[in-house]
């Protein structure tokens, strides 16, 4: 007897179970703070330019490429590491045609 008992009691169970109703809970995940990828991309890449100035080749190829991603990168929000990316490619540029002249002079005058 107490095993019918217990199906019954088990059956009722599932029964009310299947009329009450659900509650829904609702999580809010926390914002993700946005990014500037292009952005970041630029400013590094004109950082190591700015450190490479002095390698002719991969002065150049780094300095355009952080040049373009800090510009396209300024359309985009946040702007903070654009903006600091194409000033890092502008003093980059003038180190870069300084270096030039220098060695123009040094290779004239011997």
């Amino acid at each position: 007897m107490e095993i019918s008992e217990l199906k019954q009691n088990a059956i009722e169970e599932a029964s009310a179970a299947k009329s009450t109703p659900q509650q829904t809970i609702i999580i809010q995940q926390a914002e993700t703070k946005k990014s500037n990828g292009l952005g970041v991309a630029g400013f590094v890449l004109a950082l190591i330019g700015l450190l490479f100035c002095w390698v002719p080749i991969l002065n150049i190829i780094l300095w355009i490429l952080g040049l373009t991603l800090s510009f396209v990168g300024l359309f985009k929000k946040p702007r903070g590491l654009a903006i600091a990316g194409l000033c890092i490619s502008c003093i980059a540029i003038i180190v870069m045609i300084s270096l030039v002249g220098l060695f123009a002079t040094a290779i004239a005058a011997s």
